[in-house]
């Protein structure tokens, strides 16, 4: 169903809005250095809730284009758009919900979690949650409209939309934390802007009939049960997976918090070179997502598996060479961090354990498993992921920072025995049978 040339076409671009994205993140990072130490780690913290919450819209997006691109793969492209309105009329709803109740409680939030953090830390913390809080719909309708496109093989507009939020993002950025010198609260005004932006875009140009998947109108809405229920059906495992994976990380970064500053900023700047590691594996992933989800729509599960394994492999040759590039240039890399000695030691440390780890183990924990979860096997991905972060990344993380006396460190060990779990077990449900007894249209 894909050829050679279908799928660079569909691959490319996604690495390059995966590039974007982690870009992004980082030049957030990097321009709130500008502020201190606290700063960065009063955004580090809140970004670990923010992920926590994204992961759940996202979760929705995907459900969303599951649905369409099994419907695409069906050639039942009237059930499809049905599918697109519906996942955009929820996914607001929900962000719109979540967006109250952070605005309305971030105080209590932020102090319960992370408390034990310095004053300065929290501080900042509350600034950015508060103000990114109001992004939360804007960033959710932006998922779900790029996850449409990817789901009929379109992948340049989530590229050239991205392109724009992290221009328009940086742009404001240095205006208001150099020019105004607004610190934590350019940072999270800048990333408010830009959501919203984009989300209007990628609304307009799903209006456009000639695509495969498009919205007749933002006037008109009408819950259609069924399909919802179709969305939620991968939605909700996939929430609940994304949504505990990232309350783990969240109970983890607690634990980080009790390591000092220089450790949370150390974490927060291995977080963000991490996620430039992974961008091929990500972006292959939301591929798997589209080519996985139409051959089982048209009922050609010999082509899945196939595809699921060649763009797996596909994944590990290109982040073999990534990470490889990151192992030579630490150094270069961690010096416009500006981090105190200290941190930039331990971020050092984190940053080499990871790129290893990565290139060997990463693609079949996390790239592999989108193909079951195109073919509707979320539950069996879920109950995986559920049971190994919490038993290997969360248990483990307090065991051997506790036995060894490893720190921040010990944190990422218990993290990489969390992806072999998976790993294994993955590989295993896709080499049989049962992900392909799995209706979802």
């Amino acid at each position: 169903m894909f050829g050679r040339r279908d799928l660079v076409k569909l691959v490319i671009p996604l690495i390059v809005e995966q590039l974007l994205s982690a870009t992004l993140g980082m030049a957030d990072v990097l321009m709130v250095a500008f502020a201190g130490e606290a700063a960065v780690s009063g955004v580090s913290l809140v970004d670990t809730i923010n992920m926590l919450i994204l992961s759940v819209f996202a979760a929705l997006a995907t459900g969303g284009s599951i649905v369409s691109a099994q419907y695409i793969g069906r050639e039942d492209l009237e059930n499809g758009r049905r599918a697109a309105k519906q996942l955009l009329l929820v996914t607001f709803a929900l962000s719109a919900l979540v967006m109250l109740v952070c605005v309305l409680g971030q105080r209590p939030i932020l102090r319960g979690l992370y408390g034990q953090a310095e004053e300065a830390v929290l501080q900042n913390a509350h600034t950015y949650f508060l103000i990114t809080a109001f992004s939360y719909p804007g960033i959710a309708l932006y998922n779900a409209g790029t996850a449409l496109f990817r789901s009929m093989g379109n992948s340049k507009i989530p590229m050239f939309t991205s392109a724009l939020m992290c221009a328009s993002n940086i742009v404001i950025n240095a205006v208001l934390i150099y020019g105004f010198r607004l610190g934590v609260l350019g940072a999270a005004a800048a990333t408010l802007f830009s959501r919203t932006l984009c989300a209007a875009i990628v609304l307009a140009l799903l209006r456009r009939r000639t695509h495969l998947i498009y919205i007749d109108s933002y006037l008109r809405w009408r819950p259609n049960f069924s399909m919802i229920r179709s969305i939620l059906s991968i939605g909700i495992p996939t929430g609940l997976e994304n949504g505990l994976f990232n309350v783990g990380k969240i109970l983890v970064q607690s634990l980080i918090t009790t390591f000092g500053t220089a450790a949370i900023a150390a974490n927060a700047v291995a977080n963000q070179t991490s996620a430039m590691s992974d961008i091929p594996g990500s972006a292959i992933g939301l591929a798997l997502i589209t080519v996985v989800g139409q051959c089982v729509g048209a009922g050609q599960y010999a082509q899945a598996r196939k595809y699921a394994f060649r763009l797996t492999g596909a994944a590990y040759a290109m982040m073999a060479v990534l990470n490889a590039g990151v192992l030579i240039f630490v150094n270069p890399i961690l010096g416009i961090f500006g981090l105190s000695p200290e941190a930039a030691g331990i971020a050092r440390e984190l940053m080499i354990f990871y790129s290893i780890s990565c290139a060997v183990i990463w693609p079949s924990a996390f790239t592999l498993p989108n193909g079951l979860r195109a073919a509707g096997d979320v539950k069996f991905t879920m109950g995986v992921s559920i049971l190994s972060m919490w038993v290997f990344r969360i248990g483990f993380s307090y065991l051997i920072t506790a036995m060894f006396d490893l720190g921040v460190l010990g944190v990422w060990i218990a993290m990489v025995i969390d992806w072999i779990f998976r790993a294994i077990l993955f590989i295993a449900r896709i080499c049989g049978n049962k992900w392909q007894q799995k209706k979802l249209i």
